[in-house]
């Protein structure tokens, strides 16, 4: 259930409703909003009698929460949640560009990696430190090395850090040197890793599993949220079917469904989804077409020689055209935004 509160009630007031709650052996977090504050009110196991709190001073009403997620939900939060991550936006009407290597192979790969995407708008730097891999013979990444990398990146390109967190016991390292915390398809129900990404101070990238209903994935965020991080940002990467012409089936129609059931900003990774570098440009201009606040793409220089997921990265001059390809489906506000830092 939400307490909503009066435009004019008081700080004493809200902290009266609190305590209320509380007494009640519930959990109170107090979200502020524009005009007036609202008490979402968790770890309830049925019904909330709103009477006891309608009488409060300072009350405006009281709303029942019909979804098994509560801080993700529309119900509690209207207005489109913005992540910053530095001097970038990403949900609301903005549009960010996410955009390098799966793996981190060196300091010159991803450098040169790096210039490249920057130089077409890119404001977030990809790259895997830490791979989960299918094969345990396969390139597992460099580990604090290639943090270490992603660090150096940063300082020379100015672009921001995305990298993954394997588990809730690298996650602090991770937290030491990206700017935000991804948590891949493979543990969006890994749920130690949630609750620690919860306490992280980094905004957390949040993929869809592989074979994850929307309303597993935004229960997933929901954790991460109940743990104090509201800064959740949301990943399609496409879902296992039965097709065998890409490795998964982007499942677009979740664009639309997440922004009318969540606040949390949505962003597609097409090259996951894919698997393949002739789908990626397609299914971009779709995302966006789609109404995503973003794109996470991968992009290599040498993709024959890339050590992970090679066959999915587009080569620099395809991300150049991907860019031009969807612009035209950009509103004005997101465009002068992607635009403003690309070099023709």
């Amino acid at each position: 259930m939400l307490v909503v509160m009066s435009s004019y009630a008081t700080d004493e007031e809200i902290a009266q409703v609190v305590a209320a709650i509380e007494r009640s052996g519930l959990v109170a977090r107090v979200i502020e909003g524009g005009e007036r504050a609202a008490i979402g009110i968790l770890e309830n196991r049925g019904p909330v009698d709103p009477a006891p709190f309608l009488l409060l001073p300072g009350v405006k009403d009281t709303i029942p929460v019909s979804k098994p997620y509560k801080l993700v939900s529309r119900e509690f939060e209207l207005a489109d949640t913005v992540v910053q991550v530095g001097d970038v936006a990403i949900g609301g009407e903005g549009f960010v560009l996410i955009a390098g290597p799966c793996a981190v192979e060196s300091e010159t790969q991803a450098l040169t990696i790096a210039e490249g995407v920057r130089s077409q708008g890119a404001q977030l730097f990809r790259g895997g430190a830490y791979k989960p891999r299918t094969s345990p013979y396969s390139f597992q990444g460099l580990g604090e090395e290639g943090l270490k990398i992603l660090a150096k990146v940063r300082e020379e390109t100015g672009l921001y850090v995305v990298t993954e967190a394997l588990d809730h016991e690298l996650c602090e390292l991770v937290e030491e040197y990206a700017d935000v915390i991804q948590i891949g398809a493979r543990n969006m129900q890994n749920f130690s890793l949630l609750n620690r990404a919860g306490q992280a101070r980094k905004p957390i990238l949040l993929k869809r599993g592989m074979a994850a209903t929307i309303q597993e994935w935004l229960m997933a965020a929901e954790y991460i949220m109940a743990k104090g991080n509201p800064n959740v940002i949301l990943c399609e990467r496409g879902v296992r079917t039965f097709a065998d012409h890409s490795r998964n089936t982007l499942d677009l129609s979740a664009v639309p469904v997440v922004k009318k059931e969540s606040h949390l900003p949505i962003i597609v990774d097409p090259s996951h989804a894919c698997g393949r570098r002739d789908q990626v440009i397609p299914m971009s201009r779709a995302s966006v077409a789609a109404g995503v606040h973003g794109l996470m793409v991968e992009v290599h220089h040498e993709p024959e020689k890339a050590l992970s997921d090679g066959q999915q990265a587009l080569f620099p001059w395809q991300f150049a055209e991907m860019v031009s390809q969807i612009v035209p489906f950009l509103t004005e506000e997101q465009r002068v935004h992607l635009l403003k830092d690309r070099v023709s």
